[in-house]
């Protein structure tokens, strides 16, 4: 996958100026892609150029116009065929694991500031997840958003995200008891 289809996935959720995009993918994409506003540009204007995406130029009053682009029939052929693709399976590339694998004895309290730092950036992201998630029930159950949502990707790829951030949270946890055990903390820190 490239971030052609990240792109092309997030123009689902309607049209989009390059800047909204961003945003967009703030919010809903980043829990499993994540790119730079300028990558996102440059992705579409290569997407249209292809015919994957049109762009229109919005005039705005007060403000520099704006170019709007939108998803073309082309596009949609084109994420239906990569939704049809075989899945590569995915590979994890995480420098705090080979940091850990690579950790001697002296190295202990350096990996146990990383892992309680990956801690709180877990909890961090969570919470930022749970509330996007609050957002798109919108008060309702999960069920009831499932029984009416046209689209169940976002709610699938946002549960995806949750779960992953909790499962970095239950192994940051489990790695530091297992640090305790080996080396406890001195009273104080």
């Amino acid at each position: 996958m490239g971030l052609r289809h990240a792109v092309l996935a997030s123009l689902l959720e309607g049209d989009a100026a390059g800047y909204e995009l961003s945003k967009r993918f703030d919010v809903s994409v980043a829990n499993f892609w994540s790119a730079t506003p300028q990558q996102l540009y440059r992705e579409l204007e290569r997407l249209e150029s292809e015919g994957f995406v049109e762009g229109r130029v919005v005039e705005q009053q007060r403000r520099p116009n704006k170019r709007v682009f939108a998803l073309t029939p082309a596009g949609r052929a084109e994420l239906r065929a990569f939704i049809a693709q075989p899945t590569r399976p995915g590979a994890m590339r995480d420098d705090l694991l080979v940091k850990v694998q690579a950790a001697g004895p002296d190295d202990l309290p350096a990996v146990r500031k990383a892992i309680e730092e990956r801690r709180q950036q877990a909890r961090e992201k969570l919470a930022f997840y749970d509330h996007l998630h609050d957002g798109l029930l919108d008060g309702r159950t999960d069920a009831a958003h499932l029984a009416e949502a046209e689209r169940v990707g976002p709610y699938l790829t946002l549960m995806g995200g949750r779960l992953y951030e909790q499962a970095n949270i239950h192994w940051c946890e489990s790695v530091l008891a297992v640090l305790d055990e080996r080396s406890p903390v001195p009273d104080g820190d």
